[in-house]
């Protein structure tokens, strides 16, 4: 399971030019479901997502979550983003869940998180969706948990 974190002061997604979610400050996350996943990608992803200290603390330093600021969290599906980029000049697909296994984990997902933090809302599974954000830094970070939930990969994008 794959998540796009990026640190926004605010961001929301429309589906046919209606709102159907919005957040201020906190995170947007992007996320993407793979084949082999289940309720522990899940799950210790969430757990990563809401302890990831990228929140500066009182000396500026990135030492504070979302949970401890109990700020915005916006999940949105992005199945893209199990994308085998790995060859050639178009994307496979075939790493990433079927579009129901995909719903599925995705909504387990929004569902433990609204359990857990509060402040939760997302976007539309299958939908075409407008994202816009403000990325706060820019800070984004990529994080991957594979099979038994461990954590395979991590990628940073900061500011330049």
């Amino acid at each position: 399971m794959i998540a796009l974190l990026q640190r926004v002061s605010r961001a929301s997604v429309e589906v046919g030019g209606e709102p159907v979610a919005a957040i201020d400050a906190g995170l947007l996350v992007l996320v993407g479901v793979e084949k082999d996943d289940g309720a522990p990608q899940v799950d210790r992803l969430l757990e990563r997502i809401l302890g990831y200290r990228i929140f500066d603390d009182a000396q500026g330093k990135m030492n504070r979550s979302i949970t401890d600021l109990q700020g915005g969290l916006l999940l949105v599906p992005q199945f893209t983003l199990a994308a085998d980029t790995g060859k050639g000049m178009r994307p496979s697909f075939t790493p990433a869940a079927d579009p129901a296994t995909g719903q599925r984990w995705f909504d387990y997902l929004v569902s433990q998180a609204k359990s857990q933090h509060g402040r939760v809302a997302s976007g539309v599974f299958g939908a075409s969706m407008q994202v816009s954000l403000v990325n706060d830094g820019p800070v984004t970070f990529w994080l991957r948990v594979g099979e038994r939930g461990e954590r395979v990969g991590t990628r940073v994008n900061g500011g330049l």
